[in-house]
């Protein structure tokens, strides 16, 4: 949803970005609509719902709803904001598809090892990896919004592998 709110706000095409144009709002709302339009945005509300959830078994069938949500409420904003059709299908059976593996793996973030090490750091590692891998360039060259929001995506990443790695450092000297 916030992805369909930051696009049209983004693009000096659309009635809601012309007027935010050469703008710090514009700016803004450029550099957060290039990671919020990833798929890893999406996937980490999944892996939150596992989370919350808690267990495994909880997980598998709290990851689904969230995405089925959000592809709702995109194509809701989408087509309210800017009359654009969008592919709400794909992002529906995705999400359906994916949703309990994500759902589990937010349910074993808490868990102490390597398997809730790698939970835990599932979102932020493949965020970092799509942004290097695959950024999100609506253009042919680099321009400084997109060289932010890279550079905003690796540093959370980096800041909460490095939390995660504290935090199990200190739960293993509490022992």
């Amino acid at each position: 949803m916030f992805t369909a709110l930051a696009n049209p706000l983004s693009s000096p095409y659309t009635t809601l970005g012309a007027r935010l144009t050469r703008t710090v709002r514009g700016g803004t709302a450029r550099v957060l609509s290039l990671p919020l339009g990833a798929g890893w945005s999406r996937a980490a509300l999944a892996v939150a719902a596992g989370l919350l959830v808690g267990t495994p078994a909880g997980g598998v069938p709290a990851g689904p709803p969230p995405l089925a949500v959000v592809a709702a409420a995109y194509y809701a904003m989408d087509h309210h904001l800017v009359d654009a059709g969008s592919d709400v299908l794909i992002r529906a059976v995705v999400g359906v598809l994916f949703g309990p593996f994500l759902g589990m793996t937010g349910a074993a973030v808490r868990r102490p090892g390597l398997l809730g090490l790698l939970a835990a750091l599932t979102v932020p590692v493949g965020g970092a990896v799509r942004m290097v891998v695959l950024p999100p360039r609506p253009h042919v060259t680099v321009t400084p919004a997109i060289a932010v929001a890279a550079a905003l995506v690796r540093t959370a990443a980096a800041a909460w592998a490095l939390h995660r790695f504290l935090a199990g450092r200190r739960a293993v000297r509490a022992r």
